[in-house]
């Protein structure tokens, strides 16, 4: 097995390299975060001192980052990819708008090197468990050569052509992933206001016809109002929807519902909510219906 690089290894990093470890590949990983770096060095990985080493240890070098200026550092910084002695393939899989992965692809070109825009589908406890949608785009002769490792981290794969296409579908996804998470809350909150069982309305509702994922995967969450061990922090998740409704207003196309379902991610965000789970906004519509759950 060959051994896979990884910069960043926060709540979605350190699944990938958990699930590629599992699988065999030998890790070398950097993160600013002494306690990120712990853990994966408790799972067998070798801990790198820049990016820059662990584009020369490792062919292929994965970026899951939190922030653009954390990407535009991993790469252009001080010891950034870009002054790696080595030519990694770069497979960049965080959630940034076009023109800021636009520009790293750039700078990694001009030094020779080849950036992959492969934003995944999924929350951290979906990534923890391999249920990811990788979204790859970008060469293909690159996509082709590391495609073998993304069955070590994910259910499934597709290849969408240019680079941004990636982002493009990721943005696409997260519309839905938007709007079904507020749509589950509200479920949640006219069942309570009817004086229903909720543990019965979620096994019953589940695997209906009105299910989706989003309400089988944050449904317990808001079930058991476990909203303080977070998967994907609300102040974490305003970049995504950020992003989403830049690009959408960029191609003057309405989007009537993402943008009413963003209000209760901003309602949420200004009432304290910023570090629990996006499951969250289950209190904030509950907050809206008078309903108070012990």
């Amino acid at each position: 097995m060959e051994t896979i690089g990884i910069v960043g290894v926060g709540i979605m990093g350190s699944a990938f390299a958990a699930n590629l470890r599992a699988a065999g590949h030998p890790l070398v990983v950097y993160d600013i975060s002494a306690d990120a770096l712990a853990r994966v060095e408790a799972l067998g990985g070798s801990i790198a001192a820049s990016p820059a080493e662990v584009g020369e240890r490792a062919r292929v070098v994965i970026t899951s980052l939190p922030t653009e200026a954390a990407l535009q550092q991993a790469i252009g910084g001080e010891r950034g990819l870009t002054s790696t002695r080595a030519n990694p393939v770069v497979v960049e899989m965080s959630t940034m708008r076009l023109g800021v992965k636009e520009a790293a692809r750039k700078a990694l070109a001009e030094a020779g090197k080849i950036m992959l825009d492969c934003p995944v589908s999924g929350t951290g406890a979906q990534a923890a468990k391999k249920d990811l949608v990788v979204f790859g785009s970008g060469d293909r002769a690159a996509w082709d050569a590391v495609a073998g490792i993304f069955p070590g981290m994910a259910r499934q794969q597709h290849y969408l052509g240019d680079f941004g296409n990636g982002s493009k579908m990721k943005y696409l996804a997260n519309t839905l992933v938007n709007i079904h998470n507020v749509a589950a809350a509200e479920t949640f909150a006219l069942a309570g206001r009817a004086g229903m069982d909720l543990a019965t309305v979620y096994e019953v509702l589940k695997d209906s016809a009105g299910s989706s994922r989003m309400f089988q995967i944050r449904g317990p969450l808001m079930l058991a109002q476990d909203y303080d061990n977070p998967t994907a922090r609300i102040g974490m998740y305003m970049k995504d929807l950020d992003i989403i409704g830049e690009f959408a207003a960029s191609l003057r196309c309405p989007t009537p519902l993402f943008n009413a379902a963003t209000q209760l991610y901003y309602a949420a965000l200004n009432n304290g909510r910023a570090d629990q789970d996006t499951a969250a906004v289950c209190a904030v519509v509950e907050e809206l219906a008078g309903i108070r759950r012990p």
